[in-house]
């Protein structure tokens, strides 16, 4: 099945102006974990909650006056409208995300598509489990490795 037959229609998009408050606001609003952040018609980066709570909150920015743009992850991961559920799944997997920005051949966002869409999609809970299964292992192996040299313990290698 194609993507562009399962996506997450008209996504809402922030601008690398757009303040960490607006943002967080925007994403209560929707629901949503992760944000596309658009410039010029095209995707130049994601924000999710997890950027806000590390890198603005625990960074201790000021919410109100400081630009998503300065929080966001750039060259961001994304598939293409085009592409089959299979291959968004390996990107998945591969970059360990739940969503993805989709973007026509012009490169403009279409859409997002969830793991949770390609599970149902597919009635392939096994391959959504699979996918997830990767996430939460390697970040739980990654946050095991940052407490053990924060603590200064000699950390175990990371085996992902």
């Amino acid at each position: 099945m194609k993507i562009n037959e399962i996506i997450s229609q008209e996504p809402v998009c922030v601008s690398p102006r757009t303040t960490v408050l607006e943002a967080a606001q925007t994403m209560k609003i929707l629901d949503a974990s992760m944000l596309p952040v658009c410039e010029h018609d095209g995707l130049v980066g994601t924000v999710t909650d997890r950027d806000i709570a590390i890198r603005a909150v625990a960074g201790g920015c000021d919410a109100k006056h400081t630009p998503i743009g300065e929080v966001m992850t750039e060259d961001p991961i994304y598939c293409f409208d085009d592409q089959e559920a299979d291959e968004a799944a390996q990107i998945m997997r591969e970059h360990e995300v739940r969503r993805l920005p989709v973007l026509n051949r012009e490169k403009r966002l279409v859409g997002i598509i969830s793991l949770g869409e390609l599970a149902a999609c597919n009635g392939n809970e096994e391959m959504a489990g699979e996918v997830l299964g990767r996430i939460a292992v390697g970040s739980l192996a990654a946050r095991n490795h940052a407490i053990a040299v924060k603590m200064e313990i000699q950390p175990e290698p990371l085996m992902l």
